[in-house]
């Protein structure tokens, strides 16, 4: 493999990874009950936003290089309903959908980067496929930690540098270095 195209695997791989456990360090700072929360009756919940991703997940990466992305037995729609299952069944759909991911990036190779795939009838190289399953994750996992933090308030604890803490941050990674 060159070195540019294993590069590119690694970092989509760790980029992936470290969305999920983000993820999952904001909604562990929720209760059960806080899963089902929405600002709003047009709003969706962490349990709903989870149960999308996950959804999306096993339709996208299942059999991902031989057969269409949007698998005929999906029903996006029904991700969009929250069926107040418990905080275990919500966490084993996500890991599921999880697994599903990661098993199918995990065994990409080279030549695969360029093949062609199938989202919806629309041609994807393979890049361009998971470029857009990396945003549209980043994009929904974005919401889910939003949600907790305004959920939590000021007891959320932060997953990057808190507010105004930049400089004592800095600061502390100059001492780790010296």
């Amino acid at each position: 493999m060159n070195a540019s195209a294993s590069e590119y695997l690694l970092e989509t791989i760790k980029s992936f990874r470290g969305m999920k456990s983000n993820t999952e360090k904001a909604f562990a700072q929720i209760s059960d009950a806080e899963f089902h929360f929405q600002p709003d009756p047009d709003s969706n919940s962490v349990a709903i936003i989870m149960q999308h991703m996950a959804g999306n997940m096993i339709s996208r990466f299942t059999d991902f290089l031989t057969s269409d992305g949007e698998k005929p037995d999906r029903n996006r729609d029904e991700e969009f309903i929250d069926k107040n299952k418990k905080r275990d069944e919500l966490i084993d759909y996500w890991n599921q959908g999880w697994t599903c991911v990661l098993t199918a990036l995990e065994t990409l190779k080279e030549e695969d980067l360029m093949r062609i795939v199938t989202i919806r009838d629309e041609p994807h190289t393979v890049i361009r496929a998971l470029q857009r399953q990396l945003v549209h994750y980043a994009y929904h996992s974005g919401q889910i930690v939003f949600l907790c933090k305004m959920i939590r308030t000021s007891s959320f604890t932060s997953l990057s540098i808190p507010k105004n803490k930049s400089a004592a941050f800095n600061e502390e990674l100059k001492s780790r270095s010296h």
